[in-house]
């Protein structure tokens, strides 16, 4: 084995961490695949010489091309609404996935991916390497150009916004998938009543259709307003199957081959506190279903 083949098999066996520490930085398994390629990139032009800990390494240089992507990312913000739901990571619910479970290894739900695209880039990464993957402050500091004290007040920051923002979901998968179950058929039915009863007073529906005609996107708060939003969904219910969307029961609405929603519940107590809708049409196209297919 020459030292190229040596280093790609290295590589190999860092892919999958990588590729999770990517997608919490960006929201994407696209671009987080991107990121991943370009970290390879960097290593096979640089080499490892004097390198002690490759798996470290190569974790500092996914963080640096993934801040380098956030930094670059064109705004959101100017977007009707400023709505933005990131890309979902959909599976059977019938079959375990070990790639899906590697990456959701920590349950990063939708409603937390949320939560992290509102931090700055530098807050998200100094977050997602400390607590999600246990990097000392002292190698996160390079990386955002501050002292080891200062990306550890960055992820402090960070920390207070996710913990005061971030609804934390029931453990009980089955009795999540019975109140999605619930939300289904009072959809198909339109039965407001029973519609409400399944939700939070306090409910956040977060639709992102993308560059669509204005008016498609919308952050809907209330369990009355996202009734009513809910049951315009009704004519489409027909075609939504359960998934798991980050782990956690979803629909898929798909007509024809061609998907059109995919949407993801977060439930706390029994109760839906929280739905995210991506209908971006070009991202879910983007998006690799046939998992889904039977």
């Amino acid at each position: 084995m020459n030292d190229h083949e040596w280093l790609a098999e290295r590589f190999e066996e860092n892919r999958g961490h990588l590729r999770a520490v990517a997608y919490r930085m960006l929201g994407s398994l696209t671009e987080a695949d991107d990121a991943v390629q370009e970290a390879w990139l960097r290593l096979s032009r640089s080499g490892v010489s004097g390198v002690e800990n490759l798996g470290g390494w190569l974790t500092t240089i996914v963080g640096r091309v993934c801040l380098d992507q956030l930094r670059m990312r064109t705004s959101r913000r100017e977007d009707l609404f400023d709505v933005h739901v990131p890309e979902p990571i959909v599976s059977r619910l019938d079959t375990v996935d070990p790639e899906h479970e590697a990456l959701l290894a920590d349950s990063v739900g939708l409603a937390l991916l949320v939560v992290l695209e509102t931090l700055t880039p530098v807050e998200r990464l100094a977050f997602v390497l400390h607590d999600m993957f246990a990097v000392p402050f002292d190698e996160i500091a390079p990386i955002v150009d501050r002292t080891p004290a200062a990306a550890r007040q960055l992820a402090s920051r960070a920390r207070r916004r996710v913990q005061g923002t971030a609804p934390t979901p029931d453990t009980d998968l089955t009795r999540q998938r019975e109140v999605v179950d619930a939300f289904l058929a009072a959809s198909r039915g339109g039965d407001f009543e029973a519609l409400l009863a399944v939700l939070d007073p306090d409910v956040v529906l977060r639709a992102d259709a993308g560059a669509a005609p204005a008016g498609l996107s919308k952050l809907v708060r209330g369990a009355r307003a996202v009734v009513e939003q809910a049951l315009t969904f009704s004519r489409f219910a027909q075609f939504a199957r359960p998934a798991l969307v980050n782990g956690a029961p979803g629909l898929v609405t798909a007509q024809g081959g061609q998907p059109f929603s995919i949407m993801g519940f977060t439930i706390t107590h029994g109760k839906i506190v929280e739905i995210n809708i991506l209908a971006d049409l070009a991202r879910l196209n983007r998006l690799d279903l046939t998992i889904l297919d039977d």
